[in-house]
């Protein structure tokens, strides 16, 4: 599974799980940190990255559009 850590996490968390899912990435790494949610979903969709965020904007989003996977952290 690749994730993609949204803004509202560390970058650090990439090197941090890589043993764990070594193709993981953040928004940060892709020029996506000042993109809105609507573009971060269609990064994520079309590179197949399961969204790793605190936003609930993000599980709204996947409650009316379905995919991306999603991974929320509370």
């Amino acid at each position: 599974m690749k994730l993609l850590f949204d803004q509202n996490l560390s970058r650090k968390l990439v090197n941090r799980l890589a043993d764990i899912f070594p193709e993981s990435s953040h928004v940060q790494f892709h020029n996506l940190a000042e993109k809105t949610d609507t573009e971060i979903w269609r990064f994520a969709k079309l590179n197949d990255f399961c969204i790793v965020t605190q936003d609930a904007d993000f599980p709204e989003r996947s409650r009316l559009y379905g995919s991306p996977r999603l991974c929320c952290m509370n």
